[in-house]
């Protein structure tokens, strides 16, 4: 399947987007014959429902060779298929009680420790229970450049990721954030137990990435419709046949320490997408990835801050057991 455009990034990144976006696909001979929601609801964000999908559908959101299609109708080798999401009304997120582990918190920003589990932002369709919900309530009022959906979030990390995230309270602060965010010069470190015995001390991967063509919900090393990404690697401990890792990232790509890892053949413990099928009797609920230093300037101040979250216990766990073996 090819992307030639996509007018919304969807990076971990998020420097200045809107919500509402325009996305195109052309069909490939393997997905000849699939119903256009089903085609999708695979496509998009993993909390994006088939319902919603087919509500877009039906107004008219999509449409196949320029023409709209019902939901049930079956693709074509060769189409191209164009989804247009439109932006939601003003006051679909609502403001939530979801207990924060907050680190830092003034009039411009907040960090906060976000556990393994919990989904970052709301997706159309999956309005409750994020960590957007919860800053919503937690802090009355957020940066608005990035849309309802995802007001005050300049970055993300993914929902089974534990660790430091920043939010912004004002566009200011927002702006400035996401400045930094663009030019590389945010701190961010993550501890990672992969799998297999990592030779090299020291390292970098330098690897574009972009869509799996054989599973459009993950992200593969490709020169294909890919953008630049960037991972320093640290070895901290090696257990046999396991590493304990720091990460730095240079980019934030979705899911680049989790397709670095694989890509160089040491993926990530508990991984479920990346992860090998059989763990040897290792086992985490989720992948074994958490954002434990995240450092940058101030936006108003010029103040460098930087924080430092302790490894989660499951995480902390694992790792004594391996230290016993």
């Amino acid at each position: 399947m090819s992307r030639p455009s996509e007018e919304h990034h969807q990076d971990h990144d998020y420097a200045d987007s809107r919500w509402e976006q325009r996305q195109e696909w052309t069909v490939e001979e393997h997905e000849a014959g699939e119903r256009i929601d089903k085609f999708l609801t695979d496509a998009l964000e993993e909390d994006t429902s088939r319902t919603q999908v087919q509500q877009w559908i039906k107004d008219g959101c999509a449409t196949v060779d320029g023409r709209t299609v019902k939901p049930n109708y079956k693709l074509n080798a060769g189409e191209a298929l164009s989804l247009l999401i439109p932006e939601p009304k003003e006051l679909e997120v609502t403001a939530e009680p979801i207990p924060l582990d907050v680190v830092y918190e003034d009039s411009d920003l907040i960090v906060v420790n976000k556990p393994r589990g919990l989904v970052v932002h709301p997706a159309v369709g999956h309005y409750k229970g994020t960590l957007v919900n919860g800053l919503l309530y937690h802090c009355k009022d957020l940066s608005g450049i990035n849309g309802v959906m995802r007001p005050g979030i300049v970055h993300r990390i993914d929902k089974d990721t534990s660790g430091l995230l920043m939010a912004a309270k004002n566009d200011l602060a927002h702006s400035g954030l996401a400045a930094q965010l663009k030019v590389h010069s945010v701190n961010r470190k993550y501890v990672a137990l992969v799998h297999g015995n990592v030779p090299h001390d020291t390292g970098t991967i330098d690897a574009p990435i972009g869509r799996d063509p054989r599973d459009r919900k993950l992200y593969t090393v490709t020169e294909r419709n890919s953008k630049h990404a960037v991972t320093h690697f640290l070895v901290l401990e090696r257990f046999g046949d396991y590493t304990l890792m720091e990460l730095k990232l240079e980019t934030g790509r979705t899911h680049q320490i989790r397709v670095h890892m694989k890509f160089i053949g040491h993926p990530l413990v508990g991984d479920p997408a990346y992860g090998p099928s059989k763990s040897k009797g290792v086992m985490m609920e989720g992948q074994a990835l958490h954002a434990a230093v995240l450092g940058f300037d101030h936006p108003r101040t010029g103040e460098h801050l930087e924080f430092e979250a302790p490894i989660p216990e499951d995480m902390r766990r694992l790792i004594d057991v391996l230290k016993l073996r």
